[in-house]
């Protein structure tokens, strides 16, 4: 593995052990050359997925990038790192297993509201005030509004 501070090509790992969800490994690595110390993480990938965008472009899928769509969602909420790792894992997990190696990107979409709102429900509406476009005080009131009622229902 290349060290990510100097680009040499010989570290070593210090330590492995798995995710607390026993979907990755997690590596201490240390460079031989500069001596930095940085986290690897090994993942089983069971297929490659292609995101099929709105425009109809095709892109591959790119899960630093649901990483940090979620992270940006729970940022400053009482989220912590490793429930967004769960999350994460367990959308792509959903992914790889759906058969399919083209997935609509309104998909990922509907998967990252339905964990969002199991995990925080500012989160939650962060991020639909963006997926659904939200142009104006008053989409925020709508979309609130329902999910208040949908509440209502499910207490009843």
């Amino acid at each position: 593995m290349r060290c990510p501070f100097c680009h040499h090509n010989d570290t070593q790992v210090k330590d492995s052990r798995p995710t607390e969800d026993n979907a990755a490994i997690r590596r201490r690595r240390i460079c031989a050359d500069c001596g930095s110390r940085f986290t690897t993480f090994e993942r089983v990938q069971l297929r490659d997925l292609v995101i099929l965008k709105k425009n109809g472009q095709r892109v591959p899928f790119e899960r630093d990038k649901l990483i940090r769509s979620i992270q940006l969602a729970c940022r400053k909420r009482p989220v912590d790192e490793e429930r967004v790792e769960r999350v994460v894992n367990g959308i792509q997990r959903r992914l790889e297993s759906s058969g399919e190696s083209e997935i609509r990107s309104d998909a990922v979409g509907e998967l990252v509201m339905e964990a969002l709102s199991n995990l925080d429900p500012v989160a939650y509406v962060r991020f639909a005030s963006v997926y659904k476009n939200f142009r104006e005080a008053r989409d925020f009131e709508d979309f609130v509004g329902q999910i208040s009622g949908e509440e209502e229902i499910e207490n009843d």
